[in-house]
């Protein structure tokens, strides 16, 4: 198997290779006089700004492109290290390309106070290692299993609270019923705001299952997303399709318990840290970010599996930012016994 994932490393990093021969030639090739064709051809940024729909005016235009520029120039040098075998991980270009830091801080919208964040029952440790022995699954992917909808996308709003939550939900009640139901993620940026969550501005899980547990909550089809948090809430208990009875923290840094827990039970709530470019660029590979905080949870997810690629264990998450993010929307974060990320610092379920 290693031979096998070291061939796939050495033709991706041919790829680059390649990439930046080309871009050697186009960018340092032989000078010539300019013609007027020449202004006809559009920059990078000119058709970035075109491919996503973006326009600024002059002034705006300039600031906009100085932080493309730097975005651009911090995915070229991360895969420069990928190619020479320093980085497990590729970074590459997306629609979040001109954000401010700031900006990029409201997207991931799971960062609010530590000192209000809730918790609530632990599930015992014990009793999943012993649920998860008997199991003994070496790799977990509960997409192959029915249990994960497709690929959502938060928009800008700080919503990935809220997706994290249904996701969990989504994949117990396909577990239990046979069912794979797309529930509202705006059912609960419109409801839940008495339970103490903030809209787009970002909430903790364990408040957003307090809702569900005294309401229910619809699905995607009768309730859907618009990214916003200033319309009223419309949901109609007559509607609900998802109900749950309570909901159960997995022990707070335990690695094992968490794997345990995926493995045995389903998907998996998760707070990570995602502060950071290289995750807002991550494209394919192995995640690893020296810099990550598991103290600094700041973006919600879901936990779908587990597995191994070259001998790196790493944890199979899904985001909802869409599927032109990273690996079709999923990324592979590296799972080595310290928490990575944050991984296993706040981890619950629901209970149907």
């Amino acid at each position: 198997m290693g031979t096998k994932q070291n061939h796939i490393h050495a033709v991706q990093r041919l790829c680059f290779l390649l990439r930046a021969v080309l871009l050697t030639v186009l960018l340092c090739g032989p000078s010539h006089v300019a013609s007027d064709s020449d202004e006809l051809i559009p920059s990078s940024w000119q058709l970035w700004k075109s491919n996503h729909g973006v326009s600024y005016d002059e002034m705006d235009d300039v600031q906009r492109r100085g932080i493309w520029e730097g975005n651009m120039q911090e995915i070229d040098d991360n895969n420069q290290g990928f190619f020479m075998g320093t980085k497990m991980f590729t970074m590459s270009m997306n629609k979040y390309g001109d954000l401010t830091k700031e900006e990029f801080q409201v997207l991931q919208g799971a960062m609010i106070d530590a000192q209000f964040v809730k918790r609530g029952k632990n599930v015992s440790a014990r009793r999943l290692r012993h649920n998860a022995v008997r199991l003994g699954a070496a790799a977990v992917d509960h997409r192959q299993a029915g249990y994960v909808t497709e690929v959502k996308d938060q928009g800008y709003c700080g919503s990935c609270w809220a997706f994290s939550t249904t996701g969990a939900i989504e994949g117990q009640i396909s577990k239990k019923t046979g069912q794979l139901i797309s529930l509202s993620e705006q059912n609960l940026v419109d409801c839940s705001k008495a339970y103490g969550t903030y809209g787009c501005n970002g909430a903790w899980m364990a408040n957003a299952y307090d809702y569900v547990v005294k309401n229910g909550l619809q699905s995607t089809s009768t309730y859907p997303y618009t990214s916003v948090d200033t319309q009223p809430c419309f949901y109609d208990s007559k509607l609900a399709v998802a109900h749950v009875k309570d909901y159960r923290f997995i022990p707070k840094g335990d690695e094992q318990a968490l794997a345990d827990a995926v493995a045995t039970i389903g998907p998996i709530t998760v707070a990570i840290d995602a502060d950071h470019s290289s995750f807002l660029f991550y494209s394919s590979g192995i995640y690893n970010e020296p810099s990550c905080n598991p103290n600094n949870l700041s973006h919600a997810v879901l936990l779908v599996g587990y597995g191994s690629e070259g001998g790196q264990d790493y944890w199979l998450i899904k985001n909802s930012w869409g599927s032109s993010w990273g690996e079709g929307g999923y990324m592979r974060l590296i799972r080595d016994g310290s928490n990575t990320c944050g991984i296993a610092s706040y981890s619950l379920y629901p209970i149907l």
